[in-house]
């Protein structure tokens, strides 16, 4: 089984406004009303793809019900234990008048200590048949350690860890063999120190040396770049050409179809190609893919081995 966990969901507020004026009261073209968090997106986009998973998670109030009922009615069994207060609301805002993206993002509730004891015992069910996804920020309360304490995990009880988080704690868990690490290139370029705007090559050279430290595979998401896969051999993938519409949750059906590749037993070259696709298809529209109109993104895609010290 794939377990997703998301440690700080959220429902998101998506809306579209021709203009965003300071002062008056300005009259949207429409608004979505999402359930969020990183996680969830991937157990969302595992599910469409047909691969069954189970959403794991915490929080508190109306907005976890909220999420946990969008969850049950997509058939996901999910898990969420309430730590009390209430599950963050965020709100993302497209702008017709100069193409423009806003994102507000709140921090989430605190989680008690208490809270932090009952998911360690909810993953104490997971075995060497499951894959646990770790995707997203912690809520107030967590430490990023939390990461290398999985790893240990992983290894104690057999499951593959997959990691998708911003914090630079990720680096602490490499030595526990993490199966697989989804950064973007500004993420992994922060975690080592260098400016957000490496070029392939130096990527492909960060990621091989996430490599020696003992992750087993990478996959980077590089914006309007495309993305990169470090494996046992390097991939990159070019992005096709979109408008975009709400980049959230872009990465997460990136991720989420990466992974669902794999477990289809996808080659590695097609499974990113369609990797890329997806995660194009959500950021063209208010919310994730549902795979029905990918043709035009795919025809425009070319994924070829990266020679490493060249071009």
């Amino acid at each position: 089984m794939i377990y997703t966990l998301t440690l700080n969901p959220a429902i998101d507020l998506f809306i579209d406004t021709p203009r965003l004026d300071e002062g008056v009261v300005n009259r949207t073209n429409r608004y979505d009303v999402q359930a969020n968090g990183k996680g969830v997106n991937v157990s969302f986009i595992l599910e469409r793809l047909g691969v069954a998973n189970t959403a794991l998670g915490l929080g508190g109030g109306f907005t976890l019900a909220y999420i946990q009922s969008q969850l049950t009615a997509s058939g996901i069994e999910n898990q969420f234990i309430d730590t009390g207060g209430i599950t963050r609301i965020n709100v993302f805002t497209h702008v017709d008048d100069g193409e423009r993206e806003y994102k507000l993002v709140n921090p989430g509730p605190v989680v008690p200590a208490s809270g932090l004891k009952q998911l360690e015992k909810l993953l104490e069910q997971l075995t060497n048949q499951d894959a646990l996804i770790v995707s997203g920020s912690f809520a107030q309360g967590i430490e990023p350690a939390l990461i290398s304490q999985l790893g240990v995990r992983s290894q104690q009880q057999g499951f593959k860890l997959i990691i998708d988080t911003s914090y630079s704690a990720v680096m602490d868990c490499l030595k526990y063999r993490p199966f697989l690490i989804k950064p973007n290139n500004a993420e992994l370029a922060s975690w080592y120190g260098r400016p957000a705007n490496i070029d392939s090559m130096e990527i492909v050279k960060l990621g091989r040396d996430m490599q020696h430290r003992g992750a087993q595979n990478i996959l980077i998401s590089c914006g309007n770049a495309g993305a990169i896969f470090i494996g046992d051999q390097v991939l990159k993938g070019n992005a096709p050409q979109i408008d975009v519409l709400n980049t959230a949750g872009a990465g997460d059906t990136m991720l989420g179809t990466f992974v669902a590749g794999l477990v289809k037993g996808k080659p590695s070259a097609e499974n990113l190609k369609y990797a890329i696709a997806a995660g194009s298809d959500t950021a063209r529209n208010s919310w994730v893919t549902d795979f029905n109109h990918l043709d035009d993104l795919l025809a425009q895609i070319t994924v070829s081995t990266f020679t490493e010290g060249g071009k």
